[in-house]
């Protein structure tokens, strides 16, 4: 259905249910699980992307877990939704707890490698490309970063 909607409608929708959001976790303070993927391809390149909405930084593809799946699931799902790439075999590399505009958020962290080429939608994610590990994009916000030195650090 979100498909029949333009994508420049669906990206103005993106932007402000993103603000609706924010602002209530900071007045519920909803318990949060969520997960990020941190994916490399054969040469070693991590893919990042840049949403539609919030500060225009570069990040891991990322989102929410849902009820009754597993945070594995999920970070496979967010990747395919983001990116159009599939997981190889995952690894996790931590579990993080966070606060996420105010609300206690626990972050499942995982790495694989793909061998997809991204295609983003053009509406939630507007760019998804693969940079080597020493020349990443600016902007990237603290929280990429940490989970950059995470991965760097990994057995």
């Amino acid at each position: 259905m979100f498909r029949l909607i333009p994508p420049p409608a669906h990206r103005m929708a993106l932007r402000l249910a993103h603000a609706v959001r924010k602002r209530w976790w900071r007045i519920a303070r909803p318990q949060l699980e969520s997960c990020t993927i941190i994916a490399s391809d054969i040469g070693g390149r991590l893919l990042l992307v840049r949403l539609s909405y919030g500060a225009g930084t570069w990040a891991f593809p990322s989102g929410g877990v849902r009820r009754n799946e597993t945070p594995e699931d999920a970070a496979r799902r967010e990747l395919h939704e983001e990116t159009g790439c599939r997981a190889h075999a995952m690894a996790l590399l931590g579990v993080r707890n966070e606060r996420l505009h105010g609300a206690a958020n626990r972050l499942h962290i995982f790495a694989t490698q793909v061998s997809d080429r991204p295609r983003p939608d053009q509406r939630e994610v507007v760019e998804a490309r693969f940079f080597p590990p020493h020349s990443l994009p600016e902007p990237l916000d603290e929280r990429t970063r940490i989970k950059i030195a995470l991965w760097r650090n990994r057995s």
